[in-house]
């Protein structure tokens, strides 16, 4: 017989079909084989059979072969011979039709070969290593019981507000919204809502995610609490060994319940009846490499596909995305609140900190270190926010006005002061910091802003003399993506903060995420303006929704708080109180934050009143790029869609130069999305032949994305 297979081929290859090969056994749709692929012999997934008249000697390469020079034949002479399977992973159940069809949806909608999506959903493992490895991994797998006893754990009793999400997400046939504030005890109602799953279903499955793997062990903690060995995680942190047990144990369903990042929006779950989208709003959820899908919203679809079967999803957040709160506005999405802080814990108080009246030059408002002084002195913690890693973003001469920009990037080389080097956070470039200006001599090199190394070690010195209510000095931690790049680092910071080792903690986002921190009272924001005016127009969504979590890592144990006698409170240093984003904070109303800005984006016909897509390319020299751009623009004159979709000039991205790739972009937008997917998909064979042509001559890459969130 005749089986259609997908291998994993890249969007530019032009190879974006299933390849026909001659199989001597019949083989089930979603069987992995090993397959030839010109001299290579590569992994693939059967995505149906076909009967011999069916193969199209028109289709890119009919006989599986990476071109026709490489199997000797020529392009003219139709193919009769078909190349055949290699080998055929029988002992593995097929891939089911539903993981097939999430697969060939992803790959519609954002325009993707449909083996690049399917194959690079496997893990490492399963993909490059021998068979032997992963056929011993199951037969471990199938020896062990098939339902471990979960612990003994006694679920906590549940508020009125919980109980009637629990309620909601049962009836419920449509996504949910679970707008719940920060320490409303949104984690227990999906712990309860996976438990009754699993007490009515003892095969079904819940796939949990999370945006950021720094999230997975404590959640990870308080699944397996609940449910013991039945819980695995799946996110780019394991070791390949740990990514093919995990991904066995979901494929054979062994894993009742997965906990994973992005990429497991992709596992292989048989019998998936619940998906939690946790931090819904969260950025990571939408790939910026390969195949830029966006997890959250194929969790809907996914959900959509296994609706005859009873899946539900929660889409779970206390700063939902404006494309989400718009959806439950127009009841696509059920929403459900819960306004209330768990054991009536106390709202912070915003204290804003004006720093037009504070002297030139000030990182940290004398106010706010009185603040976090009294705090640490009462055994309280604080947390630091500074969305700004390394030492100083940059150092400069005050001579001759030299900066350390990066050779390779339009951007600043960063100031890592504990390791004496200049980093590129694009790149990866590297460099001592050089003992003098290399442009003029002058030694006298001074770093210019502050990072959150720099805001670490001025609390150092600002709180040296002060002691903790035992009499030990104060401590200052921080954790950001320097600081966790060791392995278990941030499992040690974590717990560290949760044991009150640490007094005052500094950070990026990676602190403002999630985290159910007992002991800090008070949070504060020391670098706030650069997102108010912005030119990203998704920049004041995304302040407000960091500072609301941000505050949302304090008082959460109102007894510890009502113990100590304190205020909970949010600093925020601004050189604009007056700002309305900050009297929306002030009284933590998202509702109203909300529906102000998407009147603006109403008003401005910006998403989700309107659905955008971005055409990437890249060269070693911009006005390749540049051009080939235009002439993409100009080829889609007569395609379907195309008076209904708006074509705005190619222009160079914002970081121009990555890596010395020079990167510019054209924006497409439409009202109407069915037109702007009409226009891409009779785009992609016309982009491919513009490739090729002479006006592709120099172009590295291009891409598409969909529905983008970076520009």
């Amino acid at each position: 017989m005749r089986v259609q297979v997908v291998v994993a081929t890249p969007a530019y290859s032009g190879l974006d079909r299933s390849l026909t090969y001659d199989s001597v056994q019949p083989l089930a749709p979603g069987t992995l084989v090993q397959v030839p692929l010109g001299r290579r012999q590569v992994l693939g997934i059967v995505w149906g059979a076909c009967t011999p008249g069916d193969t199209d000697p028109g289709a890119p390469d009919p006989a599986g072969n990476e071109s026709d020079a490489a199997n000797g034949q020529a392009r003219s002479t139709p193919m009769t011979t078909l190349r055949t399977v290699e080998d055929a992973w029988t002992d593995l159940p097929p891939l089911d039709e539903r993981w097939r069809a999430l697969v060939g949806f992803a790959a519609r909608y954002y325009q993707r070969a449909p083996g690049e999506i399917a194959l690079a959903a496997l893990p490492p493992a399963l993909r490059t290593g021998p068979a032997a490895r992963w056929r011993r991994q199951l037969q471990r797998l199938m020896s062990r019981p098939v339902t471990p006893d979960p612990p003994a754990t006694v679920a906590p009793s549940l508020t009125d507000a919980q109980r009637a999400a629990l309620a909601a997400i049962e009836a419920s046939d449509r996504p949910l919204l679970l707008f719940g504030a920060t320490g409303s005890g949104k984690t227990e109602v999906y712990l309860q809502a996976t438990a009754r799953l699993l007490a009515r279903d003892p095969l079904a499955q819940a796939l949990i995610l999370v945006p950021e793997i720094n999230l997975t062990p404590q959640l990870q903690e308080r699944f397996r609490q609940r449910f013991g060995e039945a819980v695995v995680t799946l996110h780019s942190g394991l070791t390949p060994v740990q990514r093919l047990q995990h991904w066995l144990a979901a494929h054979m369903g062994r894993a009742r319940v997965v906990l994973g990042t992005r990429m497991a929006i992709f596992a292989s779950l048989p019998r998936l009846r619940l998906i939690v989208v946790d931090e819904e709003h969260d950025p990571s959820y939408k790939s910026q490499e390969g195949a830029r899908y966006s997890a959250r919203d194929l969790a809907i679809y996914r959900a959509h596909l296994g609706q005859a079967d009873g899946c539900r999803v929660v889409l779970g957040s206390a700063t939902p995305s404006l494309e989400s709160w718009q959806a439950a506005a127009l009841g696509r999405y059920q929403r459900v609140d819960m306004t209330e802080r768990m054991g009536a814990a106390p709202w912070p108080r915003l204290r804003l900190i004006d720093m037009r009246l504070q002297p030139r030059g000030t990182a940290l408002a004398p106010a706010l270190l009185h603040a976090i002084a009294a705090r640490v002195a009462r055994g309280e913690q604080a947390l630091v926010l500074l969305n700004r890693r390394g030492y100083a973003p940059v150092i400069g001469c005050g001579h001759c006005g030299w900066k350390s920009g990066c050779p390779h990037c339009s951007a600043y080389l960063v100031f890592h002061k504990s390791e004496r080097l200049l980093r590129c956070h694009h790149c990866g470039h590297r460099t001592p910091v050089p003992a003098a200006c290399p442009d003029c001599g002058d030694p006298d090199l001074q770093p210019l802003g502050q990072g959150t190394q720099q805001l670490q070690e001025r609390l150092e010195a600002e709180l040296v003399t002060l002691r903790r209510p035992d009499g030990t000095p104060v401590r200052i931690g921080r954790l950001d993506a320097d600081a966790v790049r060791a392995s278990g680092a941030l499992e040690r910071t974590l717990q560290a903060v949760h044991h009150g080792e640490i007094d005052v903690l500094v950070g990026t986002q990676m602190i403002a995420k999630g985290h159910d921190f007992r002991r800090i009272t008070l949070v504060a924001s020391v670098n706030t303006d650069g997102a108010l005016f912005a030119s990203d127009w998704r920049a004041p969504e995304r302040l407000f929704t960091l500072l609301m979590q941000a505050s949302g890592r304090a008082g959460r144990d109102a007894a510890f708080v009502s113990e100590r006698g304190s205020t909970v409170e949010l600093w925020v240093q601004t050189a604009h109180p007056n700002h309305p984003l900050f009297a929306a904070l002030a009284r933590h109303d998202y509702p109203a934050f909300a529906a102000e800005e998407l009147q603006q984006r109403r008003r401005a016909g910006m998403p989700p009143f309107s659905h955008q897509a971005l055409l990437r390319a890249e060269a070693r020299q911009l006005p390749v790029a540049l051009q080939w751009l235009q002439q993409a623009s100009e080829a889609t004159a007569d395609l379907p869609g195309r008076p209904h979709v708006t074509l705005y000039a190619p222009v160079p991205m914002a970081l121009t130069r990555v890596a010395g790739v020079e990167r510019a972009q054209l924006l497409l937008e439409s009202p109407h999305r069915p037109a702007l997917q009409a226009l891409l998909a009779a785009w992609m064979p016309r982009l491919h032949a513009l490739r090729a042509s002479p006006a592709g001559r120099g172009l590295l890459r291009w891409a598409i994305d969909v529905d983008p969130l970076q520009f």
